[in-house]
């Protein structure tokens, strides 16, 4: 069977016309070397399927491998075969010409206003796991062995649907299974053919501002709100306007004058502050949204996790037909990079989205739908939350002691509600929380900046510490680390 070594080699020859014919094969074996083609380590065909596949004499291809061999670019082990050195002796001075070469070809880029904007407020974290990261479960605490279980019985006779895309907006044994799960669990009011399976919260939400959003339409945030949400729809030409939070939720205006298309809401556990929208605000929201012909847009961020008192039903739920597109995922309880999110949208939208969606985003991974709807059907998904929800209420308890034990009570903010996977540590005003946020990231404990979530010019200071992911023993050392970032006198403004 002919290699893709030789395949290269063979095209490397043929750019070579000219010359005696070992010379053209070293050239071509020492070029792919030195640009990488041939990376350190990898082997060569023997000499004999070389000659072979090239069609010229195992005499040539010797001499070129023993010159080769001589000047360091190769190396020969008894028993295994010929590789290519880890090192290569003009390598360096390749790539310097190489560089030299080709700067002059390089392409200015030039991005849309919008691209340069989404990089200029981008804030995703190089780094995903770690002391203090907000809003990452502890994925080793899964019970993935089981979840692969089924997914290996169900693969054993699938149907040749599950190996194509999606036209239904996800599989049906999936959205049955989230409607039995959601109406009891948080109150949701729907049909499985309401159910869009999306790849997580921003594909939902990039999909309901593009369909239902034309360039220029307002959509209303929380104040403080998360990065993403902001990211997608300024990309998408949404002009937001920030509505304050305040210990009830979001506060909408007694005189509105531009009416919201889209009113984005975490009600059940505001996200980043933490707190709960009361019932009075709720159904505000409701009226003002039927009165508008707006749409709510509902993210039940972390409503799972709720340590004490009574579950609090979703806003979708409250009402029959609610003008409210429910989205929810299952980063926070499996794995973010499951990249599973579901959608309930309201009758009147439900046919015309999931087209839209299809069109776009061509999903699939139909397997992977069908085994986690036997998880949640086998009642192991509700079995996992209410193991978790007892890990990190102990976590959360440990990492609240280490804060009202070094910086006080008032260090833990008011906003933080009994819930979710992360707290709000307040700083005074005086305190830079990005440049705290970056020191304390470089020495390897990841935490956010409140300020970050505003788009006012009045933020407040704070870090988001997340301690879900983090052993309660592991805790007070990574704590000592932020804390020496915190009271760092030339981190302060």
């Amino acid at each position: 069977m002919r290699s893709l070594v030789c395949d290269l080699l063979q095209l490397r020859l043929d750019e070579q016309p000219e010359g005696k014919l070992h010379k053209r094969l070293y050239n071509a074996i020492r070029l792919s070397i030195l640009d990488g083609s041939l990376p350190p380590q990898s082997r060569l065909p023997p000499s004999r399927d070389l000659a072979t596949q090239l069609r010229h004499s195992r005499n040539t291809v010797l001499t070129v491998y023993e010159q080769l061999l001589a000047e360091g670019y190769i190396v020969s082990r008894s028993g295994s075969g010929t590789f290519v050195a880890r090192t290569v002796p003009d390598s360096l001075l390749f790539t310097a010409e190489t560089a030299s070469e080709t700067r002059h070809d390089v392409r200015a880029i030039s991005l849309s206003h919008r691209g340069e904007a989404l990089l200029a407020h981008s804030s995703a974290s190089p780094r995903q796991w770690g002391a203090f990261l907000p809003g990452v479960p502890d994925v080793g605490e899964f019970p993935h062995a089981l979840l692969r279980k089924i997914h290996n019985r169900v693969s054993r006779k699938p149907q040749a649907m599950q190996f194509s895309y999606s036209p239904f907006g996800g599989s049906c044994d999936l959205q049955q299974a989230l409607m039995e799960y959601l109406r009891v669990a948080r109150s949701v009011r729907c049909t499985p053919e309401q159910i869009l399976i999306t790849e997580g919260i921003h594909q939902a939400i990039d999909l309901v501002s593009r369909m239902l959003c034309n360039p220029g339409d307002t959509a209303w945030i929380e104040e403080p709100a998360y990065w993403g949400i902001r990211n997608v729809l300024q990309m998408n030409g949404v002009a937001l306007q920030p509505i304050d939070v305040d210990l009830s939720g979001m506060d909408p205006p007694e005189e509105i004058h531009t009416p919201p298309r889209l009113i984005f809401v975490t009600p059940s556990h505001q996200y980043p502050l933490g707190c709960v929208m009361s019932m009075e605000r709720r159904r505000r929201l409701l009226a003002i949204a039927r009165q508008t012909g707006g749409w709510i847009v509902e993210d039940d961020y972390d409503s799972e996790f709720r340590f004490s008192g009574q579950p609090i039903p979703a806003l979708q739920g409250l009402i029959d037909d609610a003008p409210v597109i429910y989205t929810g995922t299952f980063s926070k309880t499996m794995w973010p990079g499951l990249r599973l999110g579901y959608v309930v949208l309201p009758q009147a939208l439900a046919q015309t989205l999931k087209t839209a969606h299809a069109e776009l985003y061509r999903s699939g991974r139909l397997l992977d739908q069908a085994a986690l709807a036997q998880f949640i059907r086998e009642g192991h998904y509700t079995a996992h939350i209410r193991r978790m929800r007892l890990l990190y209420a102990r976590r959360r308890q440990r990492l609240t002691t280490l804060i009202t034990q070094y910086l006080g009570k008032a260090a833990l903010s008011e906003f933080n509600d009994n819930a979710g996977l992360h707290l709000v540590l307040k700083l005074e005003d005086h305190h830079d929380d990005i440049a705290i946020a970056r020191n304390a990231n470089e020495k390897g404990v990841l935490v956010r900046p409140l300020s970050r979530y505003y788009m006012g010019d009045k933020p407040q200071r704070g870090l988001l510490m997340g301690f879900a992911a983090m052993k309660e023993e592991e805790m007070e050392a990574a704590f000592k680390v932020l804390l020496g970032c915190i009271t760092k006198k030339d981190i302060n403004k």
